[in-house]
Parts: structure tokens; C-alpha cells; sequence
């Protein structure tokens, strides 16, 4: 929760409070509850969370076209030398709207802080004009593929038609790795070193 400067507020038990100035422009009100605009909220997120929390949450406010983020990337450098600048500019440089999932997301930026060159998210593979698969992020021109594996498949219905679309995409010649929940909770070091070693594997050899 943000409070102006200079005015006090709580303390409320499990509600953390920050304090700072707040220009009329970046105040909405909603059902007489004053709010920050939405792209005062994405520069709040930015200096209170990390880096992948933060992203997270912007990529759902432009998937839900709450801000546009060529905009709010200008709005970042329009404000170079205020406190926090650098922290927003990195978030809406990362921010992705085609983003599907908190999951995803978070696993798109780690992937990315790590050096790794930018998927694409939410790739679509086709075959002669057909729909084969989509894929959660994606290189393309290499066709390397990272799938997150949600609690979603404990559901049998739903691994069949999984294992299905991944036999599809190793027949259009996609190498495709998957990272469940505890894995990249865990072991994202391990996951890491074998999405390096396809992409690497894939540069060798011009498609």
C-alpha cells in the first residue's frame, strides 16, 4: 500500500505500508477508493519487488491491456535521475504482454537474467498452414522449446493430450524441455545448463 508523504497510515497486521509522493495524474478513483493509476502501480512494483515478481505482474497488467508498454518504457526514460528509474526501465524492458501465466513469466525472466537470448512467448508452430502446437516460450529459428509443467498434470486426460502435442512437435524436429514447479524451484541452475547446451547444440548446425 502506498500513503503520500507526510500522512500516516496504520500499522494494519499483514499489510506492508511505503511511503512517497503521489502527483494527482498518477490517482484514479474507483468506487470512491483512491487508487494509482495503473502505470504508477507497474513503477511501485518495481522498486518494492524483485525483478521476476515484478515483471510478473506488469506482464498481466499489459496482457490485460491495463497499460501499453511501449508507453510505459518511455514513460521509464522520461524519467532518468528519479529514484528508482534504472529498476523500471530493467522491468518494462523484460515485461512481455503475450505472456500467459505468473509461472511463465517468472520463468521467462530468470531464463533471460541469466544471459540467455529472449524467447518468444506463446509461439505458435504450424505445418503447412496448420496448427501443430503452442508453445509457453520459444526460440524459433532454432527450434528449441521450454514448456512449464503446472500442477495441471496430475489430470491423465490432460498428460495424454500433452504427450500427444509433444510427439507432433518431435516430428516437426523441435527439441522441447520441460521444467515442472519443484525443478525450478530447486534446480533451475540444472534446468539452465540444459537449455544452454540445446541452443548451443542447435547453433551449430544453420537451419
Amino acid at each position: 500500500m502506498l500513503v503520500p508523504a507526510g500522512q500516516r497510515f496504520g500499522p494494519v497486521s499483514g499489510l506492508v505500508v511505503h511511503t512517497g509522493a503521489i502527483a494527482a495524474t498518477e490517482v484514479a478513483v474507483r468506487q470512491d477508493i483512491p487508487l494509482t493509476t495503473p502505470t504508477r502501480t507497474c513503477w511501485d512494483l518495481a522498486q518494492w519487488l524483485p525483478t521476476e515478481d515484478a515483471v510478473a505482474i506488469v506482464d498481466r497488467l499489459a496482457g490485460q491491456r491495463l497499460v501499453a508498454l511501449p508507453r510505459l518504457r518511455a514513460n521509464a526514460r522520461a524519467r532518468i535521475g528519479n529514484r528508482g528509474w534504472k529498476r523500471m526501465v530493467r522491468v518494462a524492458e523484460l515485461a512481455d504482454a503475450a505472456a500467459e501465466s505468473i509461472p511463465e513469466s517468472r520463468l521467462r525472466v530468470r531464463i533471460v537474467l541469466a544471459g540467455v537470448p529472449t524467447p518468444v512467448t506463446q509461439f505458435v508452430v504450424e505445418r503447412n498452414g496448420m496448427f501443430v502446437a503452442r508453445l509457453d516460450l520459444a526460440w524459433p529459428h532454432l527450434k528449441v522449446a521450454v514448456e512449464y509443467d503446472g500442477l495441471w498434470h496430475d489430470d491423465p486426460e490432460q498428460f495424454h493430450r500433452d504427450r500427444r502435442r509433444l510427439n507432433r512437435l518431435l516430428g516437426e524436429d523441435w527439441i522441447v524441455l520441460h521444467v515442472t514447479a519443484k525443478r525450478f524451484r530447486e534446480d533451475f541452475d540444472g534446468f539452465l545448463a540444459e537449455v544452454r547446451a540445446a541452443l548451443r547444440a542447435r547453433s551449430r548446425f544453420p537451419r
